[in-house]
């Protein structure tokens, strides 16, 4: 159901594992990923995780509408708030970086886990689609707020008042994703960028990810303040050998780093 690996490289691979259901997010589904996010949040190995689907066809088509109805109060979950019932909530809540790796349709509430995501890359086979006004029910995951914050209001309504499908260029050239490759170039990719932001050491990856995180919530002149503020209490601490200390080794990635 929920597949996890880890790397020696400070990367964890966190799988959907329901292939023959689309990897529909299940209540059991649901409660295992919080589990394994919390369990990899505190794994000191781990510095940065990729999420992904099993198979080709989908990342997640969302709730697992079968299961949903057979549950008379099954559509609690979908205004849920607890992590371990909203996935959504589930990934926002990681403090390290999660890199959503889409391998097929990310559908509704999958579109909601996708936009909860740090970075998207995408297999050319991604589709994302909110169909939730089709099917007569509003988003509780954050899909109306995070997805118009990404592509703009009128392009989000677009998407969300016709249930209309986007297509993986698309997706990138509005925005949505950071880039799309060939299906089997998808997790060498997640995996890559993993692996190059795990070399980055971990509170540092968690405190600038705060910092973009809450500044973004904020006004530009709010923002500025809080990274002022949060920079002046890191930096104090910074001392010229640090910097010292690291500055051979970035020059020598710079002169060696090819493009993605």
């Amino acid at each position: 159901m929920l597949l996890t690996e880890k790397t020696a490289d400070g990367v964890a691979v966190v799988t959907l594992n329901r292939p023959e259901a689309m990897n529909a997010l299940s209540k059991a589904l649901r409660a295992a990923l919080h589990e394994a996010l919390v369990a990899l949040e505190a794994d000191p190995e781990v510095r940065v995780i990729v999420l992904t689907g099993a198979g080709e066809r989908a990342f997640t088509a969302g709730l697992d509408l079968k299961e949903l109805g057979g549950d008379p109060d099954g559509l609690r979950a979908a205004n849920a708030v607890e992590p371990s019932e909203n996935p959504a909530w589930a990934v926002i809540a990681s403090k390290k970086p999660v890199i959503g790796a889409i391998n097929g349709v990310a559908i509704t509430g999958g579109f909601e886990l996708a936009l909860a995501c740090d970075v998207l890359i995408c297999s050319t086979n991604a589709r994302f689609a909110d169909t939730h006004a089709r099917v007569g029910i509003t988003p509780g995951w954050g899909l109306s707020q995070k997805l118009s914050r990404a592509i703009g209001p009128y392009r989000a309504k677009e998407l969300s008042l016709s249930g209309n499908f986007l297509d993986a260029k698309t997706a990138y050239e509005w925005g949505l994703a950071n880039r799309v490759v060939e299906p089997a170039d998808l997790m060498p990719a997640a995996r890559k960028l993993a692996s190059e932001m795990a070399t980055i050491d971990t509170e540092m990856l968690v405190t600038y990810k705060a910092m973009i995180d809450d500044g973004y919530e904020l006004s530009l002149r709010r923002g500025l303040e809080l990274e002022h503020a949060r920079s002046t209490v890191h930096n104090r601490h910074v001392t010229p050998e640090m910097v010292e200390a690291r500055r051979a080794a970035i020059q020598a990635r710079g002169r060696t780093q090819k493009p993605s």
